[in-house]
């Protein structure tokens, strides 16, 4: 075999160590090209098995059936096991008139000319072996063979045990998120980071009661996951659970909206209107962003509060609602009660139970579980039969800080399962930003900033496609513009 050759494939099965992490399609490939450079006819890879017994097992094979692998695997006591005993590859030249294999029963009914073994050694651990032959050409195989058959066994047998390795710490990754939710049985709430757990726990204990919530957090954490999650199981379950982001309706349309309307109470106004407090009698309502509230709204949901009481617009009727209150916000609420722009007695009201959901940056361990969680989700992951992350890519993931939350790494995995070229995820398909400074994970930036770099980020991830922008980042249209024109993005 030319020296040129020997190099390609040398570099072939490198670039499968960083590409191909499943161990059967490995192991196909390494075959393929042992076949293909040293022009052997027929061959198979097997590997120890996983018990203490010693085994080893056919993983692959190629232009051999059942019964002549049955026959090959005869020589085993003085080929296959001496390679996998001694750790030193075996070249038969002319196996018909070897004294050591000629009267094999196999060699003759198979008429095999030329043998190679060769074995598969981590850290002189022997973990398999590549068997090779030819029916048709003697002396195939040489001594000038072993250095390539040397380095390409080699670096087989790294990429076997890297793919072993990740195969592993995916079927953990599952296993631990399978864990998580059957403990916690809040299946869209992935995290097993000490906070996360803290945030379970305050879950677990309040879904029964009928206690209002408030959830604080930046942007994109999560919080309305886990307001779904109170409702959802809990003892209100079978009611409806409405919602509203509060920051994207003037005073006017918002009143209407939690509270309904009479006909002809204002321009446009053409029948009655139920509100959402309304619909949401037996349930729970959450209100998102809570802190964008004006006085004016807050004192008419002080009295929803603490009478269970509404009126619609324009009407004098009182209607008794039900209704437990799920709030979130971005902002302290405590900051704004003392810049006097948020109620005292409102704020206490809502802040009977507070979870404080930490950013994706402080809790970067539950990065690579939902960042398989994202993937597992996608139906074009699947179209697209998208297996998994490089480790390269996770180790990406991790260190980036996420200033988006959340929202942004499950909007850089859908990104990610379009960009990708091949079935693995890698580095670059994830094109993460290599720009912004690291002052983010300092708690140097502001929360609004930090929300206006989420914004960008999507816009741009996006080609500037409001909608799609609005949909990733759970938010309003109209709420986006507004926040495009404030920043003039």
């Amino acid at each position: 075999m030319k020296n040129a050759d020997s190099v390609k494939a040398l570099s072939e099965i490198a670039q499968n160590i960083n590409t191909i992490q499943s161990i059967e399609p490995l192991l196909e490939k390494i075959l393929e090209i042992a076949l293909d450079v040293l022009q052997a006819e027929r061959g198979f890879v097997l590997l120890r098995n996983e018990g203490g017994d010693k085994s080893y097992e056919i993983k692959t094979s190629r232009n051999l059936n059942e019964s002549e692998i049955t026959g090959i695997t005869q020589l085993s006591t003085s080929v296959i096991d001496s390679v996998l005993s001694d750790g030193e590859p075996i070249l038969v030249f002319e196996a018909q008139s070897d004294p050591r294999y000629s009267e094999k029963e196999s060699i003759v009914i198979q008429k095999i000319q030329s043998i190679a073994c060769v074995p598969l050694s981590i850290k002189n651990r022997q973990i398999g072996a590549i068997y090779l032959d030819s029916v048709s050409k003697r002396s195939l195989f040489t001594n000038e063979n072993l250095p390539f058959i040397t380095a390409f066994a080699n670096q087989a047998a790294v990429a076997l045990e890297n793919a072993r390795l990740y195969e592993s710490l995916r079927d953990e990754n599952r296993r631990l998120r399978d864990e998580v939710q059957r403990i916690h049985g809040f299946s869209e709430i992935i995290g097993q980071s000490r906070q996360m757990n803290g945030i379970f726990d305050i879950v677990s204990r309040v879904l029964d009661s009928d206690i209002d919530v408030l959830i604080e957090g930046e942007s994109g954490t999560g919080k309305e996951l886990i307001a779904r999650a109170i409702h959802y199981n809990g003892a209100r379950n079978d009611n409806p659970f409405m919602a509203l982001f509060c920051g994207s309706l003037p005073d006017s349309l918002l009143e209407s909206e939690l509270f309904g309307h009479k006909k002809g109470s204002f321009t446009g106004a053409i029948a009655n209107k139920q509100g959402l407090f309304e619909a949401a009698d037996g349930g729970t309502f959450f209100l998102d962003e809570i802190g964008d509230l004006t006085l004016n709204i807050q004192s008419k949901l002080l009295r929803v509060l603490q009478e269970g009481e509404i009126k619609r617009v324009g009407e004098n009727e009182i209607r008794k609602v039900n209704v437990r209150i799920v709030s979130a916000t971005n902002k302290k609420l405590s900051d704004l009660v003392a810049e006097g722009t948020f109620r005292e007695d409102l704020y206490y009201r809502l802040n009977t139970i507070c979870i404080e959901m930490p950013p994706l940056r402080e809790r970067a361990g539950d990065v690579p579980l939902l960042a398989h969680h994202f993937l597992d989700k996608s139906p074009q992951a699947r179209k697209r039969q998208i297996k998994g992350f490089e480790p390269s890519a996770i180790d990406a993931l991790s260190a980036y800080h996420w200033p988006g939350n959340v929202r942004e790494l499950e909007n850089t995995i859908n990104r990610a399962i379009v960009m990708a070229r091949q079935d693995m995820i890698c580095r670059d398909d994830l094109r993460l930003p290599d720009n912004e400074s690291t002052d983010t994970a300092g708690g140097n930036l502001t929360l609004k900033e930090l929300e206006r770099r989420a914004v960008k980020q999507t816009l741009d991830a996006l080609d500037g496609n409001v909608s799609q922008a609005a949909r990733v980042l759970d938010v309003s249209r109209r709420w986006l513009h507004y926040r495009i024109k404030e920043w003039q993005i």
